[in-house]
């Protein structure tokens, strides 16, 4: 099969915590012949991902090398810490790192925020994953710090978060090779801006049946000639028609009559 011969198609890799639902749902709306593909990754293998040509693009959390890779940002996640629904910070709405300076913190190996000062006493060991950070928190082991996706990726019913106020904070962001970049990546960012389907941004549309014939014909509508007006008639014969007094008018017989 020839390049030409194959079926378009989108392959799309996220990590944990992103929904691309709704995006998704629009691309198959509009783009019905093309299948789009979901693969999710985990976070510190999307790069290398995307270079392996395992997918066309991703919805990745930045920092993005963007030496390699082309990045549109999307949005900023407010960090929370997840405790169990007995804990002393459920008492108030938003948590400091000082208040949470007794408690163990877990930090997972995934941990996708970028720390100059991790807040609480640190485990005796790293979780693996988010997932078993999370296991630990419910049996009473400590608490975790992470972006509110994941918090409501992993949620639980005996667990409970709060906003984290002064924490670094996680954005998503759509990258791809920066060498890479297809019509099918240029129609999906259209969608996660918020395009119209008839946006003028982006690739071109065909224009409407008949648009083109319209615009011919009114690009050859015809001037008036100098000195004449809209409806054919002079200037000088308005004014003529308004005053009521012009050239004298002729008799039966075609001569000029007298005024009196």
């Amino acid at each position: 099969m020839t390049g030409s011969d194959a079926t378009p198609s989108f392959r799309l890799a996220y990590v944990p915590g992103v929904m691309p639902d709704k995006w998704v749902r629009i691309w198959n709306e509009r783009q019905p012949d093309v299948p789009l593909t979901l693969t999710q990754v985990p976070p510190a293998a999307a790069a290398e991902r995307l270079l392996a040509g395992d997918a066309d693009a991703g919805l990745v959390r930045t920092p993005v090398d963007r030496e390699v890779f082309s990045a549109i940002p999307l949005y900023t996640e407010q960090t929370v810490v997840v405790v169990p629904k007995d804990h002393l910070v459920t008492a108030v709405d938003e948590v400091a790192p000082e208040d949470l300076a007794d408690d163990i913190v877990l930090h997972p190996l995934d941990d996708v925020l970028d720390w100059e000062s991790f807040p609480g006493r640190p485990a005796l060991e790293r979780p693996a994953t988010t997932a078993d950070a999370v296991e630990l928190v419910a049996a009473g082991i400590g608490v975790l710090v992470v972006p509110l996706s994941l918090a409501r990726l992993h949620h639980r019913k005996d667990l409970t978060h709060r906003p984290l106020k002064g924490a670094p904070e996680s954005s998503v962001a759509l990258a791809w090779p920066e060498d890479a970049k297809t019509d099918q990546i240029e129609d999906f960012i259209g969608i996660v801006r918020g395009r119209t389907v008839n946006s003028t941004r982006g690739r071109q549309q065909p224009p409407a049946r008949g648009e083109s014939a319209d615009a011919d014909r009114g690009g050859a509508r015809r001037k008036p000639a100098p000195g004449k007006s809209a409806a054919g008639r002079s200037g000088g014969a308005k004014r003529a028609g308004k005053s009521g007094r012009g050239a004298p008018k002729n008799d039966r017989r075609g001569k000029p009559r007298r005024r009196s």
